[in-house]
């Protein structure tokens, strides 16, 4: 059975309210309350702490959260360090990386495919660019560290966020990080907890319970002469702080117990859901290719390796491929009249397949003078028209063949054929080149969304 993680993201624009010393010692203190559950911790900063308190002396590190972001499955990144933390090395490259991460939601299919099971913790730059956000949105809890009215007044802009993508914001939770117990105020708010707590409630925001009380015990265990970082479950129990970390971890494992399912989960049922979606809407599109090709009528079953081209009208009601033989002869025959018994026509037919398959070919019938004249154009494949020519379709409305363009009448009668033996008035056909390997990839989602795109460019130009 597929396992998911459940977030933790660390955040805040505010600078210096203790949101590295929060994530790295809450992932310590989940570990020692419940050993058998997988603890990883990430950062998206550039100070590398997190290396340098779960690093073992020695280690080798190779790939880093930049590899991650990169696409690879985090399982593969983690390295166990100390106190049984689990931890992806720092990068100093990820400034690099914003204008390839796309969107807000990525990290939250990373983590959705990264193979992790347990609590992963991540660990955010002040500011909110697109990883943290990224950061955020995955997260199936927020811990806001606020630690005066200013981190306090830039919580809105996290809330903001959650309320312009429409995310239930009850992942976010503010904590009280840093706080002199030595400051009294005068009045209802006798101290900064109290006052920032209430604070909080009048903004609508939710706060925890607990805090984090300034400590100089726990500040010389960041900056020491030994030049190392200590945690505080080993090297400050005796303080207050190792209580409040105590009780602010066990929070998370209510939390986490009481969840039963986290983002990560639920967005990769999304996934398979859409995944799913996707292959019912191609095996339709299978389904509903003509089985022959329209120009010489012949089983594509009995000759799939030739399918050299993809046509479909404007109003989806007839698709399936062509022969690539069978539409360069057409094209020889229709827009100069030239036969295989013509003279010079293996060279004009080389230059015209070779053009063919690079463009999108329309075919645009209209009604003119009780006959049908032809708009034929060719476009690339962001819509620009490199070629047009007009002829009339002689004897097409009464349904003579001429032996030069009876291949033409053959398509257009297939395709675009309405009632009482006339055409599909305004309907179009576009031809489009295919990889005659695996023709069928111009069906899959992605190439047959483009192929829409640039048909309603191609309608647009073809309606002036």
């Amino acid at each position: 059975m597929q396992n998911y993680p459940y977030v933790i993201t660390i955040s805040s624009e505010k600078g210096g309210v203790g949101k590295t010393t929060l994530a790295t010692n809450l992932a310590i203190y989940l570990k020692a309350m419940r050993e058998d559950l997988p603890v990883t911790i990430l950062s998206f900063d550039n100070h590398f702490t997190i290396d340098r308190m779960f690093e073992f002396k020695g280690q080798k590190t190779g790939k880093t959260v930049n590899d991650l972001l990169m696409g690879e499955k985090a399982a593969s990144l983690v390295h166990t360090g100390q106190y049984g933390v689990g931890y992806i090395p720092s990068s100093t490259e990820l400034g690099e990386i914003h204008e390839r991460f796309k969107g807000p939601m990525t990290l939250t299919r990373l983590m959705a495919e990264s193979g992790l099971s347990g609590i992963v913790i991540i660990d955010t730059r002040p500011d909110l660019n697109i990883l943290t956000q990224n950061a955020l949105y995955a997260a199936d809890r927020v811990l806001i560290p606020i630690k005066d009215m200013p981190s306090l007044d830039n919580c809105k802009n996290i809330f903001a966020l959650f309320d312009q993508r429409g995310i239930d914001k009850k992942s976010l939770v503010l904590i009280p990080c840093l706080i002199d117990s030595r400051i009294k105020f005068d009045g209802m708010f006798k101290d900064l907890k109290t006052l920032l707590r209430a604070f909080a409630a009048n903004r609508g925001y939710r706060c925890m319970d607990t805090h984090i009380s300034k400590s100089p015990k726990v500040e010389s265990l960041n900056t020491n002469p030994d030049g190392k970082i200590y945690p505080i479950l080993t090297h400050a129990r005796w303080t207050e702080v190792h209580n409040q970390f105590t009780e602010i971890a066990r929070d998370v494992l209510r939390s986490l117990d009481t969840t039963p399912e986290s983002r990560s989960c639920l967005y990769a049922r999304w996934l398979a859901e859409k995944e799913d979606k996707k292959k019912e809407a191609f095996q339709a599109r299978l389904e509903g290719l003509a089985e022959r090709c329209l120009i010489c009528g012949a089983s594509l079953t009995e000759q799939p390796q030739e399918r050299g081209f993809y046509y479909e009208t404007s109003d989806r009601a007839s698709r399936g491929f062509l022969h690539s033989d069978c539409f360069a002869d057409m094209l020889c025959a229709t827009l100069y009249g030239m036969t295989s018994d013509s003279q010079a026509f293996g060279a004009a037919r080389i230059v015209i397949a070779e053009k063919a398959a690079k463009m999108i070919s329309v075919l645009a019938p209209r009604s003119a003078d009780g006959g049908y004249q032809m708009d034929f154009r060719q476009f690339d494949i962001a819509g620009q028209q490199h070629f047009q020519k007009d002829f009339a379709l002689t004897g097409f409305a009464e349904g003579e063949f001429d032996r030069i363009n009876d291949r033409l009448y053959l398509l257009l009668n297939e395709s675009l054929a309405g009632y009482e033996g006339k055409l599909r008035e305004g309907s179009w056909l576009a031809v489009h080149p295919v990889d005659t390997r695996n023709p069928e990839m111009v069906l899959n989602d992605e190439c047959y969304r483009t192929i829409h795109q640039v048909h309603a460019r191609i309608g647009e130009q073809l309606a002036i």
